[in-house]
C-alpha cells in the first residue's frame, strides 16, 4: 500500500481558526427560504413560522453566520418591502431569478430565525438598483437604538430591541454581467466607498465585506480586487471569494483536486490584496470573506417562472460530492491566518446539505457529515502540514498529492484533528504521522466519508452517506499511523497534553 508521511508540530501554527468560517448562506432563491426556513403550515412548525426540525439540523451543523438576503437576488431587493403588516407587504417579481417574492419573510423575521438557530446575521446590501441611502437606512432600521423614524419604525413593527446586525456585505458580485445592475470595478468601487462611509456613520462598529471576483475564472479576476480595494481599502474589512465546484465530462480525478483551485485563488487574491496595502502604504491588513462556496450542479427543477418558491437548485449529493466539500474545508482551515469569514451556500434546499419536504421530513445529505465533523473538531489553532508522498494524475491540475491534508490543535484541551482526503478513486492510502513534538499522545477516533461514488442520501435512505468509524490508529514509537479508504474524506482525533 502506498504511503504518505508529514509532522505534527504545535510550533508550526498557522493562525487561530476564527468561528465564522463556520457559516451559512440563505437566499431568497427556490426553497430555500419558504418551504425551507420557514413553512408556518408545517406540523412541526413554530408559533413564527420557522420549522423547527430546519432550526434543529442548523444548530447540528455548527453553523456560526448567516448571509442573507442575498446573493443575486439582493441587487434588485428592496428590503422595504419586507416590513409591517405582512398582510400590506407587496409581492413582487424577482429579475434574479424570475420568480415571485411575496416577502412574508423579511429583515426582522430572518433576525429572529437567527436567535432561535444561535447564529449572528450576516446582512447583505443592494448596490445594483439602489445605493447609499437605502443601504444606510437599513443599518439605521437594523441598529440604531431609538428616536429615529427607521428604528421607531423597526419598534412599532414589533422588535423594540435592535437587531444589532455588525457584518454586511457591499452587494454581490457585482462584476458578474448576470447581476442586476452589474458595474465596472471603477463604478463599484466608488459606489461601496461612499456606502461604507454613511453605513459607518450610523453604527461605526460595522464590519464591512467589499465584492471580490464572482470566480476566479473571471476574465477581470485579480484586476477587479486590485482596483476595488483602492477604492475601499481604508473603508471595509474584508474582500469576497465565491466558487463552485462540481465534476467536467466525468473527469472525477479532477473534480477530488478542488482543493488546489480553491488554494490558488486564496494564495491570489492574499496577494492581490496585499500588493495595495503596500501600494497604498497602509498598516492595515485586509481578511478574506470566502462567503459562497460549494459542489453546484446548476441543475433546476420543474419550475415555472414567476412562481412561488420553485424548486430550483436543489442538487442531491453524492458520496465523491462529501468528498470534495470535505477537502475545500481542509483549504479554508489551512488559510487560516487570512480566511476568517466563509458561508457554504446554501443552507436549505438550494445546492444545501439539508433537504425538506413541504409537509413532510427534513434530512441530512451526504455533505452535511464532512461539514458538521469539520465545525465541531476543527477549533483552536491551524497547523501547517506539509505531506510528502505519492501523487496522482489530473487533466485540470496535472499531478496533485493523494493526500490533502490540515490539523487543528486546540490550546484549552489539547484536542487535535487531523482531516485528510484522500483524492485517489481507487487506491488506498497508509498515513505516517510524526506526533513526537506533542506530548502524552493518545488516539481517540477516526471517522471516514467514503463509499460508492454515487450513493446518495434519500427521504426514503438517510442513513446512506453517514460517517463511519474505522480502526482507532495505532501509536507507536512517535508516530500515529492510520488508513484512508480510496475517495475518502476523514478526521482523525488525538488526545494531547496541554
Amino acid at each position: 500500500m502506498k504511503q504518505a508521511k508529514f509532522t505534527l508540530d504545535p510550533a508550526f501554527r498557522i493562525g487561530a481558526v476564527d468561528p465564522r468560517v463556520r457559516g451559512s448562506f440563505v437566499e431568497h432563491l427556490g426553497r430555500c427560504v419558504y418551504g425551507g426556513i420557514y413553512e408556518p403550515d408545517h406540523p412541526d412548525a413554530d408559533s413564527d413560522g420557522f420549522r423547527n426540525d430546519v432550526l434543529d439540523l442548523t444548530r447540528e451543523l455548527g453553523v456560526t453566520t448567516v448571509r442573507y438576503p442575498g446573493g443575486n437576488f439582493v441587487s434588485g431587493y428592496q428590503w422595504e418591502d419586507a416590513i409591517g403588516p405582512r398582510s400590506e407587504r407587496p409581492r413582487r417579481l424577482d429579475l434574479a431569478w424570475k420568480t415571485l417574492e411575496t416577502n412574508e419573510v423579511g429583515v426582522d423575521e430572518f433576525a429572529a430565525w437567527c436567535r432561535k438557530a444561535g447564529v449572528a446575521p450576516m446582512m447583505a446590501v443592494n448596490l445594483g438598483t439602489r445605493g447609499v441611502q437605502e443601504a444606510a437606512a437599513l443599518v439605521e432600521y437594523c441598529n440604531h437604538p431609538a428616536g429615529s423614524y427607521w428604528s421607531d419604525l423597526r419598534a412599532k413593527y414589533g422588535a423594540k430591541e435592535p437587531h444589532d446586525i455588525k457584518i454586511w456585505c457591499l452587494g454581490n458580485e457585482m462584476d458578474g454581467p448576470w447581476q442586476i445592475a452589474h458595474k465596472s470595478a471603477r463604478d463599484y468601487g466608488i459606489l461601496a466607498n461612499q456606502t461604507a462611509k454613511a453605513m459607518r456613520l450610523v453604527d461605526p462598529d460595522l464590519e464591512l465585506v467589499a465584492c471580490g471576483s464572482s470566480h476566479r475564472r473571471m476574465a477581470t479576476f485579480g484586476a477587479w480586487e486590485a482596483e476595488v480595494l483602492e477604492h475601499t481599502y481604508n473603508v471595509v474589512d474584508y474582500i469576497s471569494l465565491h466558487s463552485y465546484y462540481k465534476p467536467k465530462d466525468g473527469d472525477f480525478a479532477s473534480f477530488l483536486a478542488s482543493g488546489v483551485e480553491m488554494d490558488a485563488m486564496i494564495d491570489e487574491v492574499v496577494a492581490t490584496a496585499d500588493f495595495v496595502k503596500a501600494k497604498l502604504r497602509s498598516k492595515k491588513t485586509i481578511n478574506l470573506s470566502y462567503d459562497e462556496w460549494n459542489v453546484w450542479y446548476h441543475e433546476p427543477g420543474d419550475e415555472s417562472e414567476w412562481a412561488v418558491a420553485p424548486a430550483l437548485f436543489q442538487d442531491q449529493y453524492t458520496l465523491a460530492d462529501a468528498v470534495v466539500v470535505g477537502s475545500l474545508l481542509n483549504s479554508l482551515i489551512r488559510h487560516a491566518d487570512r480566511v476568517t469569514m466563509a458561508c457554504f451556500a446554501q443552507l436549505v434546499n438550494v445546492i444545501a446539505p439539508i433537504t425538506t419536504v413541504n409537509g413532510g421530513p427534513a434530512y441530512r445529505q451526504s455533505t452535511f457529515h464532512p461539514m458538521r465533523l469539520a465545525f465541531q473538531y476543527g477549533v483552536g489553532d491551524a497547523l501547517r502540514v506539509e505531506p510528502t508522498g505519492p501523487e496522482v494524475e489530473t487533466p485540470e491540475y496535472g499531478s496533485v498529492p493523494q493526500l490533502d491534508a490540515t490539523a487543528t490543535l486546540d490550546p484549552e484541551t489539547g484536542d487535535l484533528a487531523v482531516f485528510a482526503t484522500n483524492r485517489s478513486l481507487t487506491e488506498p492510502l497508509q498515513v505516517d504521522v510524526d506526533v513526537r513534538a506533542l506530548k502524552d499522545v493518545r488516539p481517540v477516533e477516526h471517522l471516514s466519508v467514503h463509499g460508492e461514488r454515487d450513493a446518495v442520501n434519500t427521504v426514503d435512505d438517510q442513513e446512506r452517506i453517514v460517517p463511519r468509524a474505522q480502526d482507532v490508529p495505532v501509536l507507536e514509537d512517535g508516530r500515529v499511523r492510520f488508513e484512508l479508504p480510496p475517495m475518502s474524506w476523514s478526521v482523525v482525533r488525538l488526545a494531547t497534553t496541554r
